[in-house]
């Protein structure tokens, strides 16, 4: 198999360092290239085809949201893996809702850190909906609550019945196989559905649509 192609991006060159020596030693694992800000990761992307960009939040030029935001509108880009120091920090719920894949600190174990690479590259989300949620609650956002639950039931009501059943279970953090157990369907019927949400929503992945389910309510009471 090829090796996960990996963009580094941090405007600290002892972070990049960091985090190429702990990277390093993963055979499955290459270290393409490294920027030291958000500006310079649309030529470097469209250069070097990563399969992962682990993007730093603050940066001087171009930030790591801006950079996430633009990337991810591009066709076929590389999933996106937060970098912060903070848990509960509003720009990084801003970069999932953009479509970052999740998040690590930048303390995290370097196995770990490893982990997550692979993780995403293989389409999974690197955090789990009870770790968004807890996110939502602890920052203030500009866009206020009724808006976004508006906002997110009229995306919503473009899904059939079962659809949206998926995306509410996708939201409480059901995998693939748990969700097929309780709704009667095969895991494949289940992928498809998960695809389906994805393209009638217009969204990267998994978080994006715990996001929407949260946002419009339908995980309140959820364990």
């Amino acid at each position: 198999m090829n090796p996960i192609r990996v963009l580094l991006v941090d405007d600290d060159p002892l972070v990049r360092a960091g985090l190429s020596f702990m990277m390093g030693g993963a055979d499955d694992i290459e270290i393409v290239g490294e920027a030291a800000d958000g500006s310079q990761v649309a030529a470097l992307v469209g250069e070097l085809r990563p399969d992962v960009v682990l993007m730093d939040i603050r940066m001087p030029t171009m930030d790591g949201l801006a950079a996430t935001e633009a990337l991810r509108k591009r066709p076929g880009a590389p999933e996106v893996i937060v970098l912060t120091t903070f848990h509960a920090d509003e720009q990084v719920l801003r970069a999932l809702r953009a479509g970052a894949a999740g998040f690590v600190l930048k303390d995290t174990p370097p196995a770990e850190i490893v982990t997550a690479v692979r993780a995403v590259a293989a389409g999974e989300p690197v955090l789990s909906p009870t770790v968004t949620q807890q996110l939502i609650t602890q920052v203030t956002e500009v866009d206020p609550q009724q808006g976004r639950r508006e906002r997110a039931l009229s995306r919503l009501a473009l899904l059939g019945e079962r659809e949206r059943e998926v995306a509410v279970a996708v939201g409480r953090g059901a995998s693939n196989a748990d969700i097929a157990s309780e709704l009667f369907l095969s895991v494949a019927t289940v992928k498809a559905h998960v695809s389906r949400i994805l393209t009638k929503l217009d969204l990267n992945n998994r978080v994006q649509i715990a996001l929407l389910a949260h946002d419009a309510g339908l995980l309140d009471g959820a364990e």
